[in-house]
């Protein structure tokens, strides 16, 4: 067997032993999946939901707490055993008022039972802890908007990439082909005298590595399936292909109004707002702590000496409770300077992240315009490779030119090629960022 037959052979295996790809979607679909199924944006919606837990847990302060509290009690310490005599209602005047009873007694037993209800009157804490607890909940939301346009433009990434993937695929098939027409000509060639040695053996060689591009471009064309299918959400290990080129509108507005745009909805941006807001909550906690408390609290016991829930008595207790720190040390004044600080580093924050998003939509704009102009070069790149081909195929028919300069002239053509492709998806992922930049691309792509 031809020694050159074997790569041919093994690479005909490869493609047959490669997963078929079923399934095929549009940039929509694809990003749809992920909004649904992306394991990282349901870790965000569970996150959101937790937030909201402590939202409804911060709220639940202003309704009663009631508890039941059981326990028995062993003692010979004498005020103990009066106190739970009395509780029983077991008091005997003739014998628990003498002397030696009362210093010395016997030790005793008490199971008592209680169920208490406490009830705030006046606690400004609780407002603004709910407040404090809505805003963690808003923050929870606004890293889960985030998330889902972070997961967007990772689709759309990866959608780019299974495009890029494939042409490189063609562009490597094609160099192939031409490979293998360049090999058969050498041998035509050289069997009829006219051809030299060292061009069949440079036309083989070519045919190799043209071989090895192929196994290389089919690996990365399924590792980029498996990509776009990982980041959608799909089962796992199911390859998931493109099937259009991806469709996004061109931008129209101006970059003074992209960023205008980009500060009114970026989830980021809002996130900083948030944080400034918890800010201010966090200084009127701080300040509430030097406010007083009122809390009415009631309670109802039973005690029995021998039994646990028994009654030899019963009784109950009402009352409100007045609580009002006077001096803890300095505490509050240091948590007050705390909170201000922290809001205050929240406000410089809030101020570069609006710098920062400026920054990234100017950006965003820059690339798109270095990108088109750099797909018009490499445009004009492939049509000149493709007519410097055409010539020197021309003049090695006529005999003016020899096959190594053909092969150059068409590596310089498949080279101009896959450089087009590269070009063209940087055009389209630069269009897609300053949709992602702007905080709309969600909305861009589903529309």
């Amino acid at each position: 067997m031809n020694h050159r037959l074997l790569p041919l052979i093994a690479l005909l295996a490869a493609s047959y032993a490669a997963p078929a790809f079923g399934e095929v979607v549009t940039l929509p679909e694809a990003v749809q999946r992920a909004l649904q199924s992306n394991h990282l944006l349901k870790a965000a919606a569970l996150e959101r939901g937790a937030a909201e837990q402590d939202v409804a847990a911060s709220r639940s302060r202003y309704l009663p707490r009631v508890a039941l509290e059981s326990g028995a009690v062993l003692s010979n310490t004498p005020s103990t055993v009066f106190m739970m005599k009395l509780d029983e209602g077991r008091i005997n005047p003739g014998k628990d008022f003498a002397a030696d009873t009362l210093n010395n007694p016997s030790p005793r037993g008490d199971f008592k039972s209680a169920v208490t209800l406490e009830q705030p009157l006046l606690d400004f804490g609780i407002a603004t802890g709910v407040a404090l607890a809505g805003k963690g909940s808003e923050a929870a939301t606004l890293v889960e908007e985030a998330k889902r346009e972070e997961i967007a433009f990772r689709v759309y990434l990866a959608y780019l990439g299974v495009r890029k993937a494939l042409a490189y695929r063609d562009v490597a098939d094609q160099a192939l082909l031409n490979a293998r027409e360049h090999d058969r000509l050498a041998a035509v060639r050289e069997k009829d005298g006219i051809g030299l040695k060292s061009d069949r053996l440079r036309t083989a060689t070519s045919v190799a590595q043209a071989e090895q591009r192929v196994i290389s471009a089919k690996n990365d064309l399924l590792l980029a399936r498996l990509r776009l299918n990982l980041v959608v959400g799909g089962a796992q290990g199911e390859p998931l292909d493109v099937a259009e080129p991806p469709k996004l509108a061109e931008p129209v507005q101006e970059l003074e109004q992209l960023i205008a745009l980009a500060r009114q909805n970026r989830a980021d941006l809002k996130l900083a707002e948030n944080s400034e807001q918890r800010g201010e909550l966090a200084v009127r906690q701080a300040r509430n702590a030097y406010l007083p408390t009122l809390y009415a609290r009631g309670s109802y016991q039973i005690n029995d000496r021998d039994l646990p829930l028994g009654t030899d008595k019963d009784s109950w207790t009402v009352g409100v409770n007045l609580r009002w720190d006077l001096f803890d040390g300095g505490k509050r004044s240091h948590d007050k300077k705390k909170a201000e600080l922290a809001r205050q580093g929240a406000a410089e924050l809030l101020e570069n992240e609006r710098r920062e998003v400026a920054l990234q939509v100017t950006e965003s704009v820059l690339h798109r315009q270095e990108a088109r102009l750099r797909l018009e070069s490499a445009q004009s790149a492939v049509r000149d490779a493709e007519e410097s081909r055409r010539l020197v195929t021309l003049r090695f028919g006529n005999g003016l030119s020899s096959l190594v300069e053909v092969m150059d002239a068409e590596s310089a053509l498949t080279q101009a090629r896959a450089n087009l492709v590269e070009v063209e998806n940087g055009f389209h992922a630069a269009t897609g960022e300053i949709y992602f930049r702007t905080g709309v691309f969600v909305k861009e792509v589903l529309q």
